[in-house]
């Protein structure tokens, strides 16, 4: 709005003019005025000062307000041993374990109770392993336990109960591990077309150049799922859940034009980060701890949105180096990583590439793909310890 400006305004005033008096009987009315307010004053001084004398208080001083002084505190703050209110949140802040050996198990192993408790019994004995990781959901979906959450009844690989795995770990002397992959589901999708990707023009099921369909982490149902995966292993009395593949497919720049314009935008890692977020505060707050699993191979090729330490909750970190695919190479694009020479040697040419994404994470080194002899594997936990890494996994 515009304002005019209309100038100073000027307030006049009319003069008075005052008639009939002359010079000498102006100046005595000026005197008597003058004696008038002095003696009126005088009265006034000695008649208040006896007043304010009785209903002053014997003792009384002036009051003086002065500012607070402030000192520095130099105490240190001691703990409270008295009771504090129970949160009702997960604490947020993240968890770091250090010297985490474990061995892990195959989805074969899961057949039944008797596969189960045969591959415990040929765990090796002599490399300090506390905890045995099983592989509960496998990449593409499957479920190899008997889940009661209704997402996963179309998926269900085994019929054997997490009470059952529980139990032989257990008795072994080990504490249950659970690994599941989160987003590289085809099989969840594909029952529930809500779960997945879905075209921008008429909400119809996307698949990849494979014809698979993937889980989305823009999709509630599909977040969820994963929850209810993760609540019913916590209960179940897995000490550890370990949360893999928390990634984007490869999409074509044709995908990117006919699905949601947010998966090109740069702030798409935040629906990862936020479903991992979600996961390790509902496994602290059933009595489990969770971390992320990545591989090699996704941080060679790009995905690696979910490595954000700024955004994540915990900075606990798996990086699963997968032998077999080493030997085979790996295409990123136009770029083909190759690497030669023995498992150990391999090792350490992936993490010359890949361990300066890891720098801010609290990371375990598991070694999966191919069976290693044991003067190979020892080699490679030399090579690991090197970097860094006093967390191992056998894959």
């Amino acid at each position: 709005m515009k304002f005019k400006n209309k100038g100073r305004k000027i307030y006049k005033t009319k003069e008075k003019n005052y008639y009939g008096k002359s010079p000498m009987g102006k100046f005595l009315s000026g005197a008597l005025t003058v004696l008038l307010i002095g003696g009126i004053g005088f009265l006034g001084y000695s008649v208040a000062e006896p007043i304010i004398n009785y209903t002053k208080h014997k003792g009384d001083e002036p009051t003086i307000t002065e500012p607070p002084v402030t000192e520095p505190v130099t105490e240190e703050i001691e703990k409270s041993t008295s009771a504090v209110p129970v949160p009702t949140e997960a604490p947020t802040q993240p968890v770091t374990e250090e010297n985490y050996m474990a061995a892990s198990l195959k989805e074969t192993d899961l057949v039944s109770v008797d596969a189960l408790r045969a591959a415990i019994s040929a765990i090796p004995k002599n490399e300090e392993i506390g905890y045995i990781e099983v592989p509960l959901k496998a990449e593409g979906g499957g479920i190899y336990y008997a889940s009661s959450v209704y997402e996963a009844q179309t998926a269900l690989k085994s019929t054997i109960t997490l009470s059952e795995i529980v139990y032989e770990v257990e008795n072994s002397g080990y504490k249950p591990a659970a690994v599941i992959s989160i987003f590289r589901d085809n099989s969840m999708p594909a029952t529930f077309y809500d779960g997945g990707y879905v075209f921008a023009s008429d909400g119809s099921l996307w698949c990849d150049s494979q014809g698979l369909s993937w889980s989305s982490p823009y999709s509630q149902r599909a977040v969820d799922y994963s929850t209810a995966i993760v609540l019913e292993l916590a209960n179940a009395g897995f000490d550890r859940i370990i949360c893999s593949d928390f990634i984007f497919p490869d999409f074509t720049e044709y995908d990117l034009q006919v699905l949601d314009p947010i998966l090109s935008k740069n702030d798409r890692c935040m629906a990862l980060t936020s479903t991992a977020n979600l996961l390790y505060n509902t496994a602290l707050s059933n009595g489990a701890s969770m971390q992320i699993e990545v591989t090699a191979e996704d941080i060679l090729c790009g995905r690696k949105d979910i490595l954000q330490p700024m955004l994540l909750t915990s900075n606990n970190i798996t990086l699963n180096i997968e032998i077999d695919k080493l030997g085979r190479g790996i295409a990123a694009g136009e770029t083909l990583y190759e690497f030669k020479g023995s498992p150990s040697e391999m090792v350490e040419q992936c993490l010359v590439l890949v361990n300066g994404e890891l720098v801010d994470f609290n990371t375990t080194i598991k070694i999966s793909g191919v069976t290693i002899p044991q003067q190979e594997l020892t080699s490679i936990k030399k090579i690991v310890s090197e970097y860094g890494y006093d967390s191992f996994v056998i894959g």
